[in-house]
């Protein structure tokens, strides 16, 4: 790509005008006025000055700076603001201002440089007004005195060339010149000896002039005294002085005085002090008065820094003669410095079975002052499962004492004082904050010492019954509760495979329908158990009690239905009104009100002739038996439980009116001549049916088995038969307590050896597969008064990355049901996308419910879909039909009704009454 784009870049710059290889020079002064023309750019670069506004000519500057400006119209370049050349290039030997002149349609670029020149617009300047010398009379001459130089903004000639005195005198003179480095020096030469008593004072100008036109100058006064010989130098009153003063000194307290005379008069016998410049930096700790030397403070001291200072103080007399004494200043310590306590090692958090006698910190203390100001003692605040030892000189250990809870206590914020034995005592505070970690010592405890839960018989697979919950008193890891089922009893087998617990949050579920008849009660023990090392658990006992309901039809006992013909009885002809024909004798599996029996005469040859004992089954005469009646009388009883719905069964008999018993034989010939019609009927009905039941199951186990496959392939389910599963779950299915009319998909659990498998959930045959691609919309229909938990139907999206961002997790979107949160009605599962329903639906309350589910892959950012779920609620006959007019009305016996004269219409009023009263009754028998 670089190689391309510099062919581009030599392509482009080859098709470009030929331009000037010398860029255009200009020069202008500097300090020119704004406007000033400098040079007529289109005349030099050979363009007429209409190119130059159309072909948008503009000035570009490497600083972004614009000097100068560009008049299009006559291609003159023109000074922009005023141009201070010391500004721009500062002491530069030339001061060159480059810039480009662009050009479009070509592009073209004009390199121009403008040259500023200096002009004498700065005057040289003595960094001082006037420059005293002290020059004792006996000076040499040739003695040579250093001035310092007159300083000159300009360069070149307008820089400083010569100096000067004025007015000239004889005894001084004055030298300039260059150093290596071009720094110009001058200097103040004596020329012949002075003599104070002819000249004490002189005074004159020094003058520097540059070499502009015209030329500047600068002055400065010099001021030269001349010093009397001095053959006395001061002498101090002692060579060395010693002082202590306090450390705590204000500042301006007087530390001492320092003395010193000189045996000259006059001028060389006046004595000036002042700090040697041989002392170090901190004795600018003090000051002296140059007059009296007394000495002072300028700040405080510290004893912790320097316990003295040495000061070295010079006297110096009139004649420039000296002498020098030393003062050594003892600073006195007092108590300014808290104690300091300085950790080593601390650990924290601390677990919760350390032992007693565990280090949990270890420090050192110390104190900057000395002697009882830095003595230290150290405690540690009321704690009575920590305490404070000394280890070694300075240093001090923080133990524990006892056993520790983290349960009780999870943190302990300890605070340890060191005080020294100053007066007043200072202090200070360190605050050691131990965190106490978990271990495994506490093990999860149920809410409740004992479950009892309920289940329906004929449940739905997969039935949320309810829930255990234990609570574990440690954290994190060994907190966590993991459930599990066990067996009641050491001795029995393994739990039973039709309850499962979820291991996470404890929900039971029954696997599968379960039968009152053949189990009323189950009892497992669910076992808790923690994450730890090692785990903690505990057990509490679960029992299952199965509600018995209506699901068993009464059993005819006698007369038996299994002979053919049906059984007789023989009732003579001279037998009276409540003459016990035979007894009705049956049974119902069922327990409570569903066992609850009655007995109905359902078809008679001559339904006036019979009565039968609704309580006790007995069948007897209603009236004496007449010539007119039937000699063979056929009866149905109907046997009815009192289950909601009732079930009920019959029973069939026949009865012989004989006028003795010399005409049995005859009877029983013809009954069974005629039996053997009716039975060969039945068995054409029964054979019949047979054969369309058998084509109907086996055209529906081909559409199921098209259907699992279709799904195997497109979604990768992998089905496995009763002969994968374990053994529990295998004799479970083919002792055929698994519903026929349901597929199962089955979770196989892989870590827990106590459970066959976690959820076992129906799908329904009824939903289409939704499972195998993505959909743009889902729809289902749920049955109202569905069982709760029941598995409506299956989202599913596909992500074409894969690892983590491959992986999709499903969650259910914002929405109500009748006023109440959606998730109270439905659950998605985050990871197969499943759809529950968690309540049971009336079609009369809610007849169609909408929600959308959100599809996420892992990745980050991540990424989501959203698809829209329609249930409708299929409604179910679960109504009875609800008379609203004419309103209800008491019941008025029809013999009472019969005695009231009444009219015609009165009388049709009272039939149609009765009809709608008995309307229901009438139905249900139909």
């Amino acid at each position: 790509m670089a190689i391309a784009r510099q062919v581009l870049c030599l392509s482009a710059f080859l098709s470009l005008p030929h331009a000037r290889s010398q860029p255009l020079r200009y020069s202008v002064a500097e300090e020119g006025e704004s406007g000033s023309v400098v040079g007529n750019v289109a005349e030099d670069a050979g363009l007429a000055p209409a190119q130059l506004s159309a072909r948008r000519a503009r000035l570009a500057s490497e600083d972004g700076r614009q000097h100068f400006r560009l008049e299009r119209g006559t291609g003159r370049l023109l000074v922009a603001e005023r141009l201070d050349r010391e500004e721009l290039c500062g002491q530069a030997a030339t001061c060159t201002l480059p810039f480009e002149l662009v050009l479009a349609n070509p592009l073209q670029f004009l390199r121009v440089e403008v040259t500023v020149e200096d002009i004498n617009d700065h005057a040289p300047v003595f960094p001082e007004e006037q420059v005293n010398f002290k020059i004792l009379e006996l000076s040499h001459p040739g003695s040579r005195f250093p001035l310092e130089g007159a300083r000159d903004l300009d360069i070149g000639s307008n820089n400083i060339q010569t100096y000067s005195i004025s007015p000239e005198n004889d005894y001084f003179s004055i030298s300039f010149g260059n150093w290596e480095k071009g720094k110009k020096y001058a200097e103040l030469v004596l020329e012949k000896p002075l003599d104070r008593e002819e000249h004490s004072e002189m005074d004159f100008s020094l003058i520097a002039m540059d070499g502009g036109s015209p030329p500047r100058s600068g002055t400065t006064q010099i001021h030269i005294v001349v010093l009397d010989a001095n053959d006395n130098a001061p002498v101090f009153t002692q060579e060395l002085y010693v002082v202590q003063i306090l450390e705590n000194a204000t500042e301006g307290s007087v530390v001492l005085s320092v003395v010193a005379t000189d045996q000259d008069a006059g001028r060389n016998g006046d004595i000036s002090y002042q700090f040697s410049q041989a002392v170090s930096h901190s004795d600018f700790a003090f000051v002296i008065d140059h007059m009296s030397g007394e000495i002072k403070l300028t700040k405080p001291l510290d004893f912790e820094t320097a316990e003295n200072h040495e000061l070295s103080v010079r006297a110096t007399d009139g004649g420039g003669l000296s002498a020098l004494c030393r003062v050594l200043v003892e600073v006195v310590d007092v108590n300014d410095n808290a104690p300091e306590l300085v950790v080593s090692s601390f650990s924290s958090p601390l677990p919760e079975n350390a032992l007693p006698g565990t280090v949990v910190a270890l420090f050192n203390v110390k104190d900057r002052d000395s002697g009882a100001n830095g003595k230290i003692s150290c405690a540690l605040e009321d704690q009575l499962s920590f305490s404070l030892h000394p280890a070694y000189k300075n240093y001090y250990e923080l133990v524990t004492v006892s056993m520790l809870d983290r349960e009780e206590t999870a943190q302990y914020i300890l605070s340890v004082t060191a005080t020294d034995a100053g007066s007043p005592p200072l202090t200070t505070t360190q605050t050691f904050t131990v965190d106490i970690s978990d271990v495994n010592d506490n093990a999860p405890v149920f809410n409740q010492t004992s479950y009892m839960m309920y289940v329906h018989e004929n449940n739905v697979p997969t039935v949320l019954v309810g829930a255990v919950s234990a609570a574990d008193a440690d954290t994190g890891s060994n907190a966590k509760v993991t459930y599990s089922l066990l067996a009641a009893h050491p001795t029995e087998q393994p739990p039973c495979s039709c309850i499962s617990v979820n291991s996470e949050n404890g929900d039971v579920f029954v696997l599968r329908s379960l039968d009152y008849e053949q189990v009323k009660q189950i009892e497992v023990l669910v076992s808790a158990s923690d994450a730890g090392s090692p785990a903690l658990s505990a057990n509490v006992t679960v029992r299952l009690v199965v509600v018995d309901k209506n699901d068993n039809a009464p059993l005819v006992l006698y007369p038996s239905q299994d002979s053919n013909p049906p059984p007789g009885e023989l009732v003579l002809m001279s037998a009276e009104a409540g003459y016990l024909v035979t007894k009705v004798v049956a049974v119902d599996a069922d327990s409570g009100q569903n066992s609850w029996l009655s007995y109905h005469l359902l078809r008679a040859t001559d339904p006036g002739l019979f009565v039968v004992g609704a309580q006790s089954g007995e069948v007897r005469l209603r009236r004496p038996v007449t010539e007119r009646d039937a000699v063979k009388q056929k009866l149905v009883v109907l046997v009815r439980d009192n289950g909601q719905p009732p079930l009920s069964a019959t029973a069939s008999l026949s009865a012989l009116l004989l006028s003795d018993f010399s005409d049995v034989r005859i009877a029983h010939s013809s009954l069974a001549v005629e039996d053997e019609g009716d039975s060969l009927t039945m068995y054409l009905i029964i054979s019949l049916v047979f054969v369309s039941l058998l084509f109907l199951a086996s055209m529906g186990a081909f559409v199921v088995h098209k259907v699992c496959k279709r799904k195997e392939l497109k979604g990768g389910h992998v089905l496995y038969g009763a002969g994968n599963l374990q053994s529990g779950l295998s004799d479970a299915a083919t002792a055929g307590t698994l519903p026929h009319p349901y597929c199962y998909e089955i979770s196989l659990t892989t870590g827990s050896g106590n459970s066959e498998f976690k959820f076992l959930k129906p799908i329904f045959p009824s939903l289409p597969p939704q499972h195998c691609t993505t959909e743009a919309h889902y729809s289902a229909r749920v049955p109202e008064n569905n069982a709760a938990g029941v598995l409506v139907l299956r989202v599913r999206a596909w992500d074409a990355d894969w690892g983590q961002n491959a992986r999709v997790r499903y969650r259910l979107g914002e929405g109500r049901v009748r006023g109440a949160p959606l998730s109270s009605s439905v659950s998605v599962e985050a990871e197969t996308g499943a759809l529950y329903a968690l309540r049971s639906f009336g079609y009369e309350e809610v007849r169609e419910v909408g929600l959308w589910v959100r599809a996420e892959d892992g990745g980050a950012p991540a990424l989501s879909s959203n698809v829209s779920v329609r249930l409708v609620i299929v409604d179910e006959n679960d109504n009875a039909p609800q008379v609203l007019y004419p309103p209800a009305a008491p019941v008025v016996p029809l013999r009472e009704r019969e005695q009231e004269p009444r009219s015609d219409t009165a009388s049709q009023a009272s039939r149609c009454f009765l009809q709608l009263r008995y309307a229901p009754e009438q139905k249900t028998k139909q």
